[in-house]
């Protein structure tokens, strides 16, 4: 699938407030087998979908962090090790690139009666996967300092600016301001974020040929670049394992982070900042733009070498496990794409970068090439050691070697 074409039908905001009634599995016989990653959504996700096993039913789970290295291998085999692979936005790549998972389409139109719409995930027009819940960076800021001082939350990458300069000016904080510029994946993340909130594209259309290395690209860079003096000096080394902290110990007034670290943040018994920590919608880099954050969803995919008697039931067990009364019940676990779902506290950062109109990241099979690219060339342009056009010229020469090689590029 060297050019795959992949349209996320309809991530618009996706919190309904209609609920339906629970419905029984109704399963009469099959073997659902679960893989996935291991952390608390999907083991509540998990926990609903085992109510499904029976005498006739079985249900096996394999919650592992290290389900994006099994999942090619384990449905590669025929059968297929699993029947059900737990995907995110970029894990599904490898399955489609393989054609290791099968449309959905008919299971939908029979069992997925409380589905939306937008939780179909269709690639070249046939639904691949049922997202259930959604993820993304965001702003978090501290009310209490940003009152004080006159500042209204930031709605823009320039906006940021303006209040990290005049806290800095007034003397409250030197470093005002923190994210994830860690070289790698981090760094990489945050160039995505910044460039989708630009509006332009990676790829020229229809094909992987890489399309960042003009004013775009550019002026992403030096956004990001700008961030930088109003961060710590050491800014090359944090992500979120130094900057929560910092967060916690009252160092930082407006950070950008992911979502799904909001409930640590406003819980007072694990943040002492917790009662003064906000959030909202990330910041357009641009005037009138969308959010700069890659909107991310979890789903569930069916593996294509299984019985259609295997398949059928592990939709079904999924779909029950994801039911409305599971997000209603857990519902401050995560931002969940689910009908009758309505955002907690702690889910409101996420849920405002869907109304306003976030970009997803690209489902795309090359994307993965891009990212490592990125994290891999950005840290000498961050340092000050490089200019921004040789930052991307090293990106998409490294991106296009990789492309090459696995015969996107000729």
């Amino acid at each position: 699938m060297k050019h795959l074409k992949s349209t996320v039908a309809g991530l618009g905001l996706l919190f309904a407030s209609t609920l339906m009634a629970q419905a029984d599995c109704g399963i009469e016989k099959g073997s659902v087998r679960v893989l996935s990653n291991d952390f608390e959504a999907l083991r509540v996700v998990g926990g609903a979908v085992k109510e499904c096993a029976s005498g006739t039913v079985s249900v096996e789970l394999d919650q592992t962090t290290e389900h994006k290295a099994i999942q090619v291998p384990a449905l590669t085999t025929n059968p297929a090790a699993y029947t059900v692979a737990v995907v995110a936005t970029n894990s599904i790549v490898p399955l489609l690139g393989e054609d290791l998972i099968r449309p959905l389409d008919e299971y939908v139109e029979k069992w997925g009666q409380d589905l939306l719409p937008q939780q179909l995930i269709k690639v070249n027009g046939k639904v691949m996967a049922i997202a259930f819940l959604a993820n993304g960076q965001h702003l978090y800021y501290r009310d209490d300092i940003l009152s004080e001082n006159g500042i209204e939350p930031p709605q823009t990458f320039d906006e940021i600016l303006a209040a990290s300069r005049k806290l800095r000016d007034a003397g409250v904080m030197d470093a005002p301001f923190g994210t994830e510029y860690l070289p790698g994946w981090g760094l990489a993340a945050e160039f995505i974020n910044a460039y989708l909130g630009t509006g332009a594209d990676f790829f020229e259309p229809g094909s992987a040929k890489l399309a960042i290395s003009g004013e775009a690209g550019v002026e992403t860079l030096e956004r990001m670049k700008a961030f930088t003096e109003y961060m710590r000096h050491d800014y090359s080394t944090d992500d979120s394992s130094t900057l929560i902290p910092l967060w916690k110990e009252g160092e930082l007034a407006m950070m950008f982070a992911w979502g799904s670290r909001a409930r640590e943040l406003m819980d007072p018994e694990s943040n002492p900042t917790a009662d003064v920590t906000r959030v909202a919608a990330m910041p357009a880099a641009v005037e009138g733009g969308v959010p700069a954050a890659a909107l991310w969803w979890d789903g569930f995919s069916i593996a294509r070498n299984v019985s259609d008697e295997d398949a059928e039931a592990s939709f079904r067990a999924m779909v029950h496990g994801i039911r409305p009364e599971m997000a209603k019940e857990h519902r401050d676990v995560a931002v969940w794409l689910v009908k009758g779902y309505e955002p907690t506290k702690t889910a409101e950062g996420v849920a405002a970068n869907i109304a306003a109109g976030a970009r997803p990241y690209p489902m795309l099979p090359y994307m993965g090439f891009l990212h490592s690219a990125l994290g891999e060339n950005l840290g000498d342009y961050m340092q000050g050691l490089e200019s921004a056009e040789q930052a991307l010229a090293d990106v998409e020469a490294a991106y296009s070697a990789a492309a090459r090689e696995s015969g996107y590029l000729k």
